[in-house]
Parts: C-alpha cells; sequence; structure tokens
C-alpha cells in the first residue's frame, strides 16, 4: 500500500466551517494554516474533534480582523498568543507562530515569529506538527507523514531533551502510543522515558489526572498500560497495584456490549479492589468528588454476579442508577472467571436497557390522607412504603400501590 492510499486526505479542513475564518486570516501579507491534531486525524480518517489554527499575524492583529468580520473573540491565552475564535456556533482556537527561549515545565518564555519549520519543531511529537494552509497543502517538516503510516509516535529532536522540557511529555508518549501507535513504542522515545520517568513526581496531580483519563479510553490501552507497569511508571502513578487482567477484560466486555468506553469506570476496573483504593486514587489525581465517589462505590463489585436473581437486580438497578450500575456489573463482570461473550453476565449489564426503572407511585399526599403530618414521621412512613414496593418487585397495580400504603401506615402508628 502507498502512501497515499494509507493515509486519508485532509483537504476537506479547508473546505469546511472554518475556512472562512482561513480565508480572513490568510491574507494581506500574513498566512494561516490548520495546524496539529485535527491535521493528524484526518490523516488517519479519525474524527476530528477541534480544529486548530496557527497564523503568522499577530494576536491584536488576529483580533482586530476578527471583530472586524462580526466574529467574537475570547483572550484565552494572548500572552501565548492564543485568542479563541467563536463562529457558527463553534470555537477555534487561533495561535501566533512562536518559538521557545526557554522551557521550564508547563510554562515557557516564547517570541513570537513568522517561520513555520521553528513553529513545528517546537511541538512535541511528529505527528502533531503537520499543518495544512488554506490551498490544502500539507506541510511537513519532521517527517511526519511518515511517521502517521508506520503508526509510530516519535518525539521531534533528541526524546531526553524534549522531556526534560517537560516530565509530562513522557505520559502524553504512552498516551499518543495508546491511540495512534502499533506495535512496540518508537525505541529512542522508550530509553528517554525510562530514564526520566521520576521527573513525573514533579508534576501536579491535575495535570497527570488528565492524561492517564484520555489513555485509559484510547484502543491499545490495555498493553500500553501493561508496558507502563513493566518499567515502573504506572504503580507510581496509581500508588498501588495495577489490575491490568481486569482492565483488559473491561475493554473486551465494552466492545462486546457496544457500550462506550469510560475513563472512570475503566480507572475502577484498573485500581479498585477495595473503598481505600478509591479513596487512595481520587486524593493521588485529584478527582472531582463525583468521580471520587463512583470510584469508592466499586468496592461493593464483589456483591454483584447474575446469581442475584431478577428482583435482586432489579432492586439493585433502582437504588443505584443506571450509572453506578453499569461501574459494578462492569467491573464485577471483569473480575469473574466468565469470559465477554456470556450470556448470564450480559443479561445483567442490559438490564438498564430491557427494564426501565419506574418512579416511587407514592407521594407524601397519599399519607397525608391517612393522618400523617409533614415532618420525621412522614419520612418514616414513605421509606417503609417504598422498601415493602421495592421488596414486592415494584408492582403497578393502584390496589397493591394502596395495600402497601395502607400497611406501611397501620405499621408506623403501631411504633409511634
Amino acid at each position: 500500500m502507498s502512501e497515499r492510499e494509507a493515509l486519508g486526505d485532509p483537504v476537506a479542513l479547508v473546505r469546511g466551517e472554518v475556512a472562512p475564518l482561513l480565508r480572513l486570516l490568510d491574507d494581506n501579507g500574513e498566512q494561516a494554516r490548520i495546524v496539529g491534531g485535527a491535521v493528524r486525524n484526518a490523516l488517519l480518517r479519525l474524527p476530528v474533534h477541534e480544529i486548530d489554527i496557527a497564523t503568522t499575524a499577530l494576536p491584536d492583529e488576529v483580533v482586530r480582523r476578527v471583530e472586524s468580520a462580526g466574529w467574537k473573540t475570547v483572550p484565552t491565552g494572548i500572552e501565548h498568543g492564543t485568542v479563541t475564535v467563536l463562529l457558527a456556533g463553534k470555537t477555534f482556537e487561533v495561535t501566533t507562530l512562536r518559538r521557545d527561549v526557554e522551557t521550564y515545565g508547563r510554562k515557557a518564555k516564547v517570541v513570537f515569529g513568522r517561520d513555520w519549520v521553528a513553529d513545528a519543531t517546537r511541538r512535541d511529537f511528529t505527528i502533531n506538527a503537520l499543518s495544512l494552509s488554506a490551498d490544502g497543502e500539507l506541510h511537513d517538516y519532521v517527517d511526519g507523514r511518515s511517521d502517521l503510516v508506520a503508526r509510530r509516535v516519535r518525539f521531534i529532536g533528541d526524546p531526553a531533551q524534549r522531556i526534560a522540557e517537560d516530565y509530562l511529555r513522557i505520559l502524553r508518549f504512552f498516551r499518543f502510543h495508546a491511540w495512534y501507535g502499533e506495535g512496540a513504542p518508537d525505541p529512542d522515545g522508550l530509553r528517554a522515558a525510562i530514564r526520566g520517568r521520576a521527573g513525573v513526581d514533579s508534576l501536579s496531580r491535575e495535570r497527570v489526572r488528565a492524561e492517564l483519563l484520555k489513555l485509559l479510553t484510547a484502543p491499545r490501552a490495555a498493553p500500553t498500560l501493561a508496558l507502563m507497569a513493566e518499567i515502573g511508571l504506572l504503580g507510581n502513578i496509581l500508588g498501588g497495584v495495577a489490575l491490568l487482567a481486569s482492565f483488559e477484560n473491561i475493554t473486551k466486555i465494552e466492545a462486546a456490549l457496544g457500550v462506550e468506553s469510560d475513563a472512570v469506570r475503566r480507572l475502577g476496573a484498573l485500581g479498585v479492589r477495595v473503598a481505600e483504593d478509591g479513596e487512595r486514587l481520587a486524593q493521588r489525581l485529584r478527582l472531582s468528588n463525583a468521580d471520587a465517589e463512583r470510584l469508592t462505590a466499586l468496592e461493593a463489585w464483589r456483591q454483584v454476579s447474575p446469581e442475584l436473581g431478577g428482583m435482586s437486580a432489579r432492586a439493585l438497578l433502582y437504588r443505584l442508577g443506571p450509572g453506578q450500575f453499569a461501574d459494578r456489573v462492569l467491573v464485577a463482570w471483569s473480575r469473574s472467571a466468565a469470559g465477554a461473550a456470556d450470556s448470564a453476565w450480559r443479561a445483567l449489564a442490559e438490564l438498564p436497557r430491557t427494564w426501565s426503572v419506574p418512579e416511587f407511585p407514592l407521594k407524601a399526599a397519599d399519607f397525608m390522607a391517612r393522618g400523617f403530618a409533614a415532618g420525621p414521621g412522614m419520612g418514616a412512613v414513605m421509606r417503609a412504603a417504598e422498601q415493602a414496593w421495592i421488596a414486592a418487585d415494584f408492582p403497578a397495580d393502584p390496589a397493591v400501590i394502596q395495600a402497601i400504603a395502607d400497611r406501611a401506615a397501620q405499621e408506623r402508628s403501631k411504633t409511634g
């Protein structure tokens, strides 16, 4: 297969919604191109979620041109040359060409310029340094196109030096390999990542979290994580043992079910056996409260199996809701002896699709009619009635529901 056949044609990018913005910036002595991930993904025939533009125009000139055309700008990173443009209901980041004068971690001292080669070579990987001009011409100064054909993630320049500039590039190296690479990682990049892996400890937890969660949903996440564990990187990030078999199993289960991969659920499969694991990961990765609760709740995975039976499974789904139910079932399945084709586990996992969770049919008014006033007593009798309704397997018959309300009211009246 020739290189032309192996890669897609990215020219459609410059003919889409971004076209008027490109024409505006690629005029009157200035140049503008689509850069980075959009070009890479178009060549790989993958979805393009956002389009970034690089330009020779200085930020003030970008703002002047855009606002003169009647579009809105937001100075999201104007000190580094980035202006966000709102056009046709979408956002486009426009960044002035630049080169690093000093690089130190996340921050870099930059100067603006007009040199497309210098702008390309300051990027991390060759596959991220491609650019597409307004006329559809592809520009490649670091042989990124060949690396895309080979499905190889390769640092621009000396890998050790690029990693020393920002140790996050170690995680990005593995993340991009998991998404776009095939076979073994680039050996020079891997050696540099191994030598520099201690530098990951200096990174903020938020930056580590962002890279890890993106990696977890990649097509080749499982073998990439196995390699990271082998070189001593993954255990240090997680602060515990990586459950690689469980992670690989859950990727197969998601594929068999046709469900979208979920980074937090996959993190649970990878790192949570008991509640303390979820609490540790939440702290180490600075997870949101909602994500932390999802992880710690996974410690109950042992209580889930197809042996629950229909009534118990429906009760669990009612109590947890579809999201947490799916989390527990898929993680428990990934740690069982059953494979991804197991019919009993599949039926349990598909319960949210095959059974609609009903709403508790009794309201406060039903118990006010039975002599209960608002307050703790009302809450107690409603909880008792709801438990009885769940135990009866969610009956819908009005007479049965009223009988449940009568019994709950009578029992509550006896206990005071």
